[in-house]
């Protein structure tokens, strides 16, 4: 008997959805003039149906059923009059609520933050859109993904992950990855990762940083592709966490132990072991690792790489973006012509080459044809026609001069592409290289650098940063 009143009660409403919708919309039909061979007329009025839809909720004509919300503690409800038949078009879950009520109220039990954005929750079931704000966005989500609207799920995990750029007084970002790690949201969560990851500067500056969890914490700290000012910038902003949160001990060891001394200059190590009160309270738990690294200084890497693992974390750098490391290269009109230019890094973080420097070579070409698009020549020698508009751009980067102190070490380039987002900004690809970008094949392969309002280009410029990475090459043990 329930189940066949819902039917009565749907049929009821789609008829008077009906009736008041061709009444609004008489006289205004609009036909396309195809001509009497076309494949036939369209007529729309799809906006005046959302408009409608919209009014019947407002007003609550023809509703029946009552939604009331209420928060666990019960000191907030909320009253809504709804119809049967939109809310089961557009949620499995409410069609099932429905089929087995056994009254006209539904009680639905809700959190504080989605009770209040619950209306905006309705209206989209009604008018399939919605506005919202950040801190709104978690909350509509949980709603979303408990009534199965999966166009709401997922165009709200696009939502978010569109705007982790934008400023919020109190950070977003890495609430949002907490949710969505407990939520289950794959592209949610790695969206946020990556990002975290790839801004940690502007991240360790903000309020946010203290405020994250230690299991987001040592995801970070275990990551080489971090993206900071250099290593002593990150002990820092860790030493501040635990300070603010006070960890167990075995939480603070494990942090403090992903942080990679090696690539920390002698000075900054002996001032960290005499002033950090951090360091002076867990220093036993990290004496081996700073032992090693300062091993690392004293002795050349191709010594050291005779008798320890010199590929462990301990010794691999992460994308710093201090001088030292690399050059940042702003390309303007990058689709002009081939540009170059020249930058100096040290030979590597060990003290031992503190004195050395190399010199690099950058080429950037915006038009570079790889091998099976390049011209081809017929017998009589003569060129056959490419097209220069399937060129990709690439850049090739190249010590000036060759020097035996290159030996056992492997040199990593990172390119770092930038755009804007939200007026910030923000790292938005990351490209690993030997030699050659064409070693990735999808460098800038979808970035578009004709078009000036392109979020990669700002006053009309391509804006990169450029590191280079030593990394050591573990020799065979020689035997006494």
């Amino acid at each position: 008997m329930v189940k066949r009143a819902v039917q009565i009660h749907a049929g009821m409403l789609l008829v008077a959805l009906c009736l008041q919708l061709s009444s609004a919309a008489a006289g205004k039909l609009l036909l396309s003039a195809d001509g009497a061979g076309s494949s036939g007329d369209t007529i729309s009025h799809s906006l005046t149906l959302v408009q409608r839809l919209e009014a019947l909720l407002v007003q609550g004509n023809g509703s029946d059923v009552s939604l009331r919300v209420e928060t666990p503690s019960a000191d907030e409800v909320k009253m809504i009059q709804a119809h049967s038949l939109v809310l089961s078009l557009q949620s499995p879950v409410f069609e099932e609520m429905l089929l087995s009520r056994n009254s006209s109220t539904l009680v639905l039990k809700e959190s504080s933050d989605c009770a209040a954005v619950f209306d905006k929750f309705i209206r989209y079931l009604y008018c399939g859109e919605i506005s919202l704000r950040l801190d709104q966005a978690t909350p509509l989500h949980k709603l979303a993904t408990k009534y199965q609207v999966l166009s709401l799920q997922q165009g709200i995990t696009q939502y978010m992950t569109q705007n982790l750029a934008r400023d919020s007084p109190s950070g977003h970002v890495a609430g949002w990855y907490e949710y969505a790690l407990q939520a289950g949201d794959v592209t949610l969560r790695d969206s946020c990762l990556q990002y975290l990851a790839w801004n940690l500067s502007s991240v360790l500056q903000s309020g946010e940083w203290v405020t994250i969890s230690s299991q987001l914490l040592m995801s970070l700290l275990q990551r080489s592709d971090l993206i900071l000012q250099s290593e002593m910038e990150l002990f820092a902003a860790l030493e501040a966490w635990i300070i603010q949160n006070e960890p167990d001990s075995l939480t603070a060891e494990n942090a403090l132990r992903a942080v990679r001394y090696a690539m920390m200059p002698p000075r900054e190590l002996f001032r960290l072991q005499t002033q950090s009160s951090v360091l002076a309270r867990y220093q036993e738990s990290v004496r081996d690792l700073l032992y090693m690294s300062y091993q690392f200084h004293s002795a050349s890497p191709l010594h050291m790489a005779k008798y320890f693992d010199v590929n462990c974390s301990l010794f691999v750098p992460r994308n710093y973006l201090s001088p030292v490391w690399g050059s940042p290269w702003i390309i303007s009109n990058p689709t002009r012509d081939d540009r170059s230019t020249s930058f100096q890094t040290h030979l590597g973080p060990s003290g031992h080459d503190a004195s050395k420097r190399v010199t690099w070579n950058a080429l950037f070409s915006p038009r570079w044809l790889p091998l099976s698009m390049r011209p081809m020549y017929t017998e009589t020698g003569a060129m056959q026609p490419t097209r220069v508009e399937g060129g990709r751009p690439r850049i090739i980067i190249t010590p000036a001069t060759s020097s035996a102190d290159f030996a056992g070490v492997n040199f990593q380039k990172t390119v770092l592409v930038m755009a804007q987002q939200q007026g910030k900004v923000v790292v938005k690809h990351v490209y690993n290289f030997h030699q050659s970008t064409e070693e990735n094949g999808d460098f800038l392969a979808e970035v578009d650098l004709y078009r000036r309002t392109s979020e990669y280009l700002t006053d009309s410029s391509l804006f990169l940063h450029i590191v280079v990475k030593p990394l050591y090459q573990t020799l065979i043990t020689t035997k006494n």
